[in-house]
């Protein structure tokens, strides 16, 4: 955010792609590419792309992209998503997409790499180097540059009020303040994961903007942990995975005090219902979901859009602090390797 965010001044300024601010504005459609994390960030990027400047946006993971002959046009804007800047398959999809005449806006961490090479403009997220294959605040990065992206094409589309922006703008501002609050509950997540340090399978729901963050959290908990885990809109459990849940079925649900709140209220008491064991995400100060759940963690309270950079910090919390329990090597984990250069 720095430099890039001046909330007093009404300012939000991506250098890296002003000169295609127009291409973007005016675009037919985004299609936000990415692969395992840098796809869930993706989707949090639809959410608010959406809302806040009304651009239509499909979200595609690289791998099945580039080898579905995809529908492109030249008035489409195609956002590349990588940590590493080095993905293959993201890289491939960028090729496709520039072969059909669209632009290419890339947001990658790495400095210089293959990705910020091939894109016409873009975005580093400047998180600095992450040292564990499964990325964390590579996560919290680039759902931050998506974000202001979205507020930015929305005030120079004027699709949301001057004075809803400039309050999104202050939020934003308050935001790593939060983040510092949210870590806080450390020591109450690590005493939670003694409890489920052995368990065998996860669930984890959420409902809009939480609803990437429910499969961010579960994707988290498979590579560090190497337990089983699903994450899913919580609307869908009863479409088929509330077969699932008994006595021995942890359920993660993030459920902050911001838009669909009562209905996941209400999934929560089929879960409860079903004798499901309850890990419920709220907001600081709810007690309408901590008389439901078993386990209750706290974050700060914030505007709905931002919920998803404070609600992920306890999964990616309890991710942890289970797979330290189990003796697995949290930072590198097997089978897994910190940049995909290979299909």
């Amino acid at each position: 955010m720095r430099g890039r965010l001046r909330s007093s001044e009404g300012i939000v300024s991506l250098g890296g792609i002003r000169e295609y601010e127009r291409k973007l504005v005016n675009a037919d459609r985004i299609l936000i590419v990415g692969c395992g994390t840098s796809w869930h960030a993706g989707l949090v990027g639809e959410y608010l792309i959406e809302e806040l400047s009304r651009i239509p946006v499909e979200v595609e993971y690289a791998s099945e992209f580039r080898y579905r002959n995809p529908v492109i046009h030249e008035k489409d804007v195609v956002i590349a998503i990588s940590q590493s800047g080095e993905t293959a398959d993201t890289l491939a999809a960028i090729e496709l997409a520039r072969s059909k005449g669209a632009t290419i806006i890339g947001i990658c961490n790495v400095v210089g790499s293959s990705i910020a090479r091939a894109t016409h403009a873009g975005s580093y997220t400047h998180a600095g180097p992450e040292i564990g294959v499964a990325s964390t605040k590579a996560f919290t990065a680039q759902v931050t540059i998506l974000t202001l992206l979205a507020l930015r094409l929305a005030q120079l589309k004027g699709t949301i009020p001057t004075s809803r922006f400039h309050q999104l703008l202050h939020e934003m501002d308050a935001l790593p303040a939060k983040v510092e609050k949210a870590l806080k509950v450390n020591d109450t997540v690590k005493d939670l994961a003694k409890v489920y340090t052995y368990a065998r399978n996860f669930l984890y729901l959420g409902r809009g903007y939480n609803y990437p963050v429910a499969l961010e959290g579960a994707l988290k908990l498979k590579e560090i942990s190497y337990i089983h885990a699903e994450g899913y809109p919580a609307a869908e459990m009863k479409h088929g995975p509330i077969a699932l849940i008994d006595h021995e079925m942890p359920v993660v649900v993030i459920a902050t005090r911001r838009g669909t709140y009562e209905k996941v209220i209400s999934n929560m008491q089929e879960i409860k219902a079903r004798n499901g064991k309850i890990i419920a995400i709220v907001t600081e100060g709810d007690t309408d979901v901590k008389a439901i759940a078993d386990y209750a963690i706290e974050v700060p309270d914030t505007d709905e859009i931002f919920n998803p950079i404070l609600a992920t910090i306890p999964l990616q919390l309890l991710a942890y602090h289970i797979a330290v329990m189990r003796g697995t090597n949290v930072d590198q984990p097997r089978n897994l390797a910190k940049s995909v250069t290979v299909e």
